[in-house]
């Protein structure tokens, strides 16, 4: 049976973070700052991802050293790309192919902690109405069934 390398040592040796140039596209998907490629593309095409303080193509090449600004919804990330990787890594992993500025980071805990302050308390707004609230509702748009 062949030993199995730590995953913490093929990092530290960069088989899965390297210094070349990698398609943004590509680089967002393995940063794990978005699920598919697609949705990567797709976000780059809507002008939600600048590289250097330009809009993004997905071709575009990005390395260390490079600043990335991401935006999604509400949440705007700015970062320095510290390292590159091909292919998808596990999220602890992920995190070190990018630092976030402190700038960026004290935005993005301002606007959650906002968000989180005006939810209402105990109100699920995706939940569908009981069937209570259901009638409710019905009366006071005057469909009553009965």
């Amino acid at each position: 049976m062949p030993p199995q390398r730590d995953r913490a040592a093929k990092v530290g040796n960069n088989v899965g973070m390297n210094l070349e140039p990698v398609r943004i596209d590509k680089w967002l998907w393995a940063a794990r700052l978005v699920k598919t490629r697609a949705l990567a593309v797709e976000a780059i095409r809507g002008g939600r991802v600048k590289l250097n303080g330009a809009p993004a193509k997905p071709s575009k090449d990005v390395k260390p050293g490079d600043r990335i600004e991401f935006s999604q919804g509400v949440i705007r990330l700015e970062a320095v790309v510290r390292g590159t990787a091909e292919r998808r890594l596990p999220a602890s992993d992920a995190q070190q192919l990018y630092a976030e500025t402190e700038e960026s980071r004290a935005e993005r805990e301002r606007r959650l902690a906002e968000l989180r302050a005006t939810r209402p308390q105990g109100v699920d707004r995706n939940a569908r109405p009981t069937k209570r609230e259901r009638r409710q509702l019905e009366k006071l748009k005057g469909r009553s069934r009965r």
